[in-house]
């Protein structure tokens, strides 16, 4: 009976401490504020995410997630306790000072270990909220914001959706996704890869080490990546993407394009020409499928020009590695070179 009693006492024992684990997957605080008196949003944090999603409710809540950041593999299974005397090493404010909501974390002593903590928040306010974000190494995460958002993160990866007016973000070592979202659009990473579909406006995209990727865009659009492929599908307006050591596959590109790679092929389909059409390959082949019933004046250079297309109607010379005149009178300028390798013009 002995032997039973202290089983039980040892069961209970678990129970009760299992009972008091800190559950980091809710909030461990929520404040909430009028949303007819929230014109902006500042939120900054060392160590982890931010998160900002834009409504029309009547009320507007910050929420505070409190977790332990897994220093050297450790720190899980944190009780609440826990969690209340590690945070007695960090400024935690949420607060809203006129008509700005602040959420503030900050490690007092700058000192990482195995008791420090991932702070990070989530953010509900009105659509029209001009929006400020800091992270040291956390992601960021925007949808539904309809005024300025401006942002950046030394580690985490950013997401942007439903997002109108100026956004302006960047990742020091994250990748970049963003969607439905028009305006003067400024994302960049120094690391990572860039994906964006359906972006309306002046679209700015640079990465230093990763691919991207297009779908749908529509407006002036710069894609540059110092060191990955570049895949579009659907651009429209006025193009320029460049990589510094990859491939770059285009498709259904209408309007002006300007194109080029250092040390891969282009692959290109010009349903329609804009202004002008420049691609640069410095080592690799380049095929381009065009119409070529437009007045268009010709300037191409290629180790070996192949042509899969009818060129009725030109006026100038063909030559194996060049072609330069006009086609149909002339008119827009198309400027095809290839340093080292083939190009292969076709017709749609």
């Amino acid at each position: 009976m002995k032997t039973l009693n202290t089983l039980l006492a040892f069961l209970m024992t678990i129970t009760v401490g299992f009972a008091q684990k800190y559950d980091d997957s809710k909030p461990y605080m929520v404040k909430t504020f009028t949303a007819n008196t929230v014109k902006s949003l500042k939120m900054t944090t060392s160590g982890g995410s931010l998160t900002v999603v834009g409504t029309t409710d009547a009320e507007a809540k910050i929420e505070v997630y409190v977790r332990s950041n897994n220093w050297n593999g450790s720190g899980d299974n944190l009780s609440k306790e826990d969690i209340e005397e590690r945070l007695e090493r960090y400024e935690l404010t949420v607060t809203q000072e006129g008509s700005s909501l602040i959420a503030y974390a900050k490690n007092k002593s700058n000192n990482w270990d195995k008791k420090s903590l991932s702070i990070a928040f989530k953010a509900y306010v009105p659509e029209k909220s001009i929006t400020d974000l800091n992270t040291s190494g956390g992601s960021i995460s925007v949808k539904g914001i309809t005024e300025n958002v401006n942002g950046k993160t030394s580690g985490g990866s950013i997401t942007v959706r439903n997002c109108k007016n100026n956004v302006n973000l960047k990742t020091s070592g994250g990748s970049i996704s963003a969607d439905n979202t028009s305006g003067n659009i400024v994302l960049t990473t120094s690391g990572g890869s860039i994906s964006a579909t359906d972006l309306d406006g002046t679209i700015d995209l640079k990465t230093s080490g990763g691919s991207i990727s297009l779908d749908a865009l529509k407006g002036k659009i710069s894609a540059i990546t110092s060191g990955g492929s570049i895949k579009a599908t659907e651009l429209r307006g006025e193009s320029m993407v460049k990589t510094s050591g990859g491939s770059i596959m285009l498709r259904e590109i209408y309007g002006t394009l300007s194109a080029a790679t250092s040390a891969g092929s282009i692959d290109a389909e010009i349903l329609a020409l804009g202004k002008s059409l420049d691609l640069n390959v410095s080592s690799g082949n380049m095929t381009v499928r065009m119409p070529f019933n437009k007045g268009i004046t010709l300037d191409c250079t290629a180790n070996k020009i192949t042509r899969e297309s009818s060129m009725n109607n030109f006026d100038g010379e063909i030559e194996k590695t060049s072609i330069r005149g006009k086609l149909n009178g002339g008119g827009i300028p198309v400027n095809l070179r290839v340093s080292t390798g083939n190009l292969t013009l076709k017709s749609l």
